[in-house]
């Protein structure tokens, strides 16, 4: 302590005294942005948001294509969740893991009725990275083994468990990280060396099923606890498996008795069209990770969906992982109120019409742009893959990189008020679930665009 007192300090300004320049001044001094070089950070001062769009200190409005990280579902400032919040506030603020609570109550039945199968029991989190975390625990104790498998197109979270588990570029600055870790390739037919032209979906399956199986007798199956994937990949592509896929990896798990762990982080809630990806292809996990579109992100919460017969597991046995924030109220209040607005608002719905409409207008843009070089959607989960060569699929940024172009293309999107994820040679489609076809239009017009910025890179 230095001696001074409060008088000292000068009066901290209310939100509506300060500009967006000092927003950003102050945000950078005090703050550490994940996954970022300190010195290069630049962010919107973003003060407030409805829908789809969310507005700057400057009044500027932008339309919101990558519901912030994938997460705001339901889209912004629904006052429905906002005031359940409130109401949770005032009732029970807080309350010790170990105890039971009205909403605790509330919520598991209601989680209960869209999970798959008869996952039925939640272990509750305050994100993905920590659902996460405790599968990886949980198939480890429930199996007696060690192994894990997952493939090198994932990302499961940040914490140290989830990094290791993670197969992107994000791993490689926190290795080493646990043992037992085994990756194999994801069902990428674009870029995947199995895929031959004219292949069916179900014969690209079985290759990919037959390599992944390869990889297990060389292993030792009795040394795997799980497989754990992401059922769609999120940030490294929007890699959608093909049909026969899933349910060839289920049917492989059971032989070899390998948990089967699906995390639906992004993918749930509605994002592909259906409550959870797995759906699509009637495949039930023996333990589903989740969070983001839990409670659209308007509290922090993750959970892991527990099989009857891992939660039987535990019945007379010590579970050694533990949270101070497990079930917190007001989270899993939020929670409560997003999975009625989902159902009351009929957004899985609306995500399987726009996601038709969405990927009508992807097809388009390959159709007209020579540097699309793929693309790829499941309901309103969607990339445009940009290349320099469609014959070659040179890609227009290297793996783990960027391009003057890819940078420009960024720039643009945002000058024009669209928010979007750019990533390597990516550019992402996944608006929140309450998206109208004149919206996605609308968006779709400011890539068909943007897009004149990579067409002009394209060689031959």
């Amino acid at each position: 302590m230095d001696g001074s007192t409060l008088t000292d300090f000068a009066p901290i300004p209310g939100p509506a005294e300060l500009s967006g320049t000092a927003i950003v001044e102050l945000s950078k001094k005090h703050s550490f942005y994940s996954w970022s070089v300190q010195g290069k950070v630049n962010p919107i001062p973003m003060v407030r948001a409805k829908g789809v769009y969310f507005w700057d200190a400057d009044g500027k409005r932008y339309m919101d294509m990558n519901s912030q990280l994938m997460c705001m579902n339901i889209g912004h400032g629904d006052q429905r969740v906002i005031d359940a919040i409130k109401a949770q506030a005032e009732e029970l603020a807080f309350a010790g893991p170990g105890m039971a609570t009205r909403v605790r109550a509330e919520l598991g039945p209601l989680l209960a009725s869209v999970t798959p199968g008869e996952l039925d029991t939640f272990f509750y989190t305050l994100g993905g990275a920590e659902a996460n975390e405790n599968a990886i625990r949980m198939a480890r104790a429930y199996t007696g083994r060690h192994k894990i498998i997952t493939r090198y197109r994932s990302y499961h979270g940040a914490t140290g468990g989830a990094i290791a588990l993670t197969g992107d570029p994000r791993r490689w600055a926190n290795e080493p990280g646990f043992p037992g870790i085994i990756r194999v390739f994801d069902p990428y037919k674009y870029r995947s060396h199995l895929y031959v032209e004219g292949d069916s979906d179900q014969v690209f399956a079985q290759k990919c099923l037959d390599q992944l199986e390869e990889t297990l007798m060389y292993e030792g199956p009795q040394t795997v606890a799980a497989v754990f994937i992401e059922t769609v990949t999120g940030t490294n592509g929007i890699i959608v498996p093909p049909d026969g896929y899933m349910q060839g990896l289920r049917a492989l798990c059971d032989k070899h008795g390998i948990l089967l762990i699906a995390d639906e982080v992004m993918a749930g809630f509605g994002r592909t069209g259906e409550w959870f990806a797995v759906d699509h292809w009637n495949v039930v996990p023996d333990l589903i990770t989740m969070a983001k579109g839990l409670t659209s992100s308007y509290m922090p919460l993750g959970a892991v969906a527990i099989s009857p017969a891992i939660a039987e597991f535990y019945r007379d046995r010590m579970y050694f992982g533990g949270l101070t924030y497990n079930a917190h109220p007001m989270c899993l209040a939020a929670a409560v109120a997003t999975l009625k607005v989902l159902r009351e608002d009929d957004l899985v719905g609306n995500a399987r019409r726009m996601g038709a409409v969405m990927a009508d207008l992807l097809a388009d843009l390959k159709a007209k742009h020579p540097s699309v070089g793929d693309v790829r959607s499941i309901g309103l989960f969607g990339v445009v893959e940009l290349v320099r060569d469609r014959q070659t699929k040179e890609p227009m940024a290297p793996f783990n990189g960027t391009s003057p172009e890819m940078q420009e293309l960024a720039a643009f999107f945002k000058e024009r008020g669209l928010y979007v994820f750019v990533n390597w040679n990516n550019l992402f489609s996944n608006p929140p679930l309450c998206v109208t076809e004149e919206e996605l239009r609308q968006a779709f017009a400011v890539f068909d665009e943007g897009l004149a910025i990579t067409d002009a890179a394209v060689t031959g």
